[in-house]
């Protein structure tokens, strides 16, 4: 039975420890809430108490605009687009190890939705700049969230951007913006009033999309933010977090007693696919759910859904925001220039101004 809407417990050593970082930050006052669930998918269980200390978070997901700067600073070049070692991808096809990325089509009707490979394709070329692959470009997506992004290379752009990504439990704690145990990021109803409250497929996952465009991340901002003014911590893009994904929380992990605080996941170890023995690529866990997501297909834009993600793979779909922990302080760097943040205007309003 769905719970009514509670405000999780903060603690009162968690005041802002200053002015925000950088602009568009907001600060995540720590305290003790419910994780996970028992209601949806098996490696949400159970549900059990954990405490996180204070901390700042990007009110929106990294931009395209933002994560340009990054590479004409530094020169960094991401997984998508660097050559791969055949070695680490043992019976692949010779024509698949070239640099690309995993990309989202639409099918023409119906299909097994147990079969993936229906509506992702490997296309040569595509990666962060190309998002739909060569041919394509981020021209005029200046704030669409970036995509195509491996772990590596949201870690690369979090450390140089003086912060990190965030742990699952903050991450969790922040996308339910103060309240507690509900299904979604808004409370109880997917559509409360009939209003839509985060960028989702629309109609029947994978061939029919009720929107007015194709399918794809929409600007950060789009739908109202959460309680916490946090904007897409449902659907949109999903979002990595820095913790090695388990299958499931251990069943005797919320002990009355021992509370973890700011507990990080597994061990990488244990990360691995057991359905994909000869692939030994450690997984991280992702958050927040996509545009692909559905009810019928992946009920997973809500603030406990989570899924597992190799660390060397990047989609359509994926992306991240940055967090700064405590007293943690950006440093005097070329980084202070992304001050070209995302603006919401208008409230709840979609749009964004340059």
């Amino acid at each position: 039975m769905l719970q009514s809407p509670m405000q999780s417990k903060s603690s009162p050593l968690t005041k802002p420890p200053g002015r925000p970082p950088k602009p568009d930050m907001v600060w995540i006052a720590g305290g003790t809430f419910l994780m996970g669930s028992d209601n949806f998918y098996p490696d949400e269980k159970p549900v059990h108490r954990v405490t996180v200390d204070g901390f700042w978070m990007d009110k929106y997901q990294v931009i395209n605009k933002q994560f340009q700067k990054f590479v004409k600073a530094t020169g960094y070049i991401t997984v998508a687009e660097r050559p791969l070692n055949p070695a680490d991808y043992p019976g692949a096809k010779p024509e698949m190890l070239v640099p690309g990325s995993l990309v989202f089509k639409m099918t023409s009707g119906p299909v097994d939705l147990k079969d993936m490979s229906h509506w992702w394709s490997w296309v040569p070329g595509t990666c962060w700049r190309h998002p739909e692959g060569p041919g394509s470009s981020i021209k005029q997506r200046d704030h669409l969230p970036v995509v195509h992004i491996a772990y590596e290379d949201a870690e690369a752009y979090s450390q140089w951007a003086g912060g990190a990504l965030p742990t699952e439990a903050e991450w969790e704690f922040a996308a339910r913006g103060g309240l507690e145990s509900t299904v979604f990021t808004w409370g109880n109803e997917p559509l409360p009033k009939g209003k839509l409250m985060a960028n989702t497929w629309q109609g029947q996952f994978p061939w029919k999309y009720l929107k007015n465009h194709p399918p794809a991340p929409e600007p950060v901002g789009s739908y109202p933010a959460n309680g916490y003014g946090l904007y897409d911590m449902a659907g949109n893009v999903w979002e990595w977090t820095c913790d090695w994904y388990t299958s499931q929380y251990p069943e005797d992990t919320d002990k009355p007693c021992c509370i973890p605080r700011n507990p990080r996941g597994g061990a990488m170890e244990n990360s691995y696919d057991p359905a994909q023995p000869q692939c030994q690529i450690p997984r991280k866990v992702l958050k927040g759910g996509s545009y692909l997501c559905s009810p019928e297909y992946c009920l997973r834009y809500r603030p406990a859904a989570r899924r597992p993600q190799m660390v060397d793979t990047g989609m359509s779909h994926v992306g991240f925001r940055c967090v700064v922990r405590g007293s943690q302080r950006l440093p005097a760097t070329p980084a202070q220039s992304l001050s070209e943040q995302p603006t919401a205007v208008g409230g709840e309003s979609a749009a964004i101004a340059e």
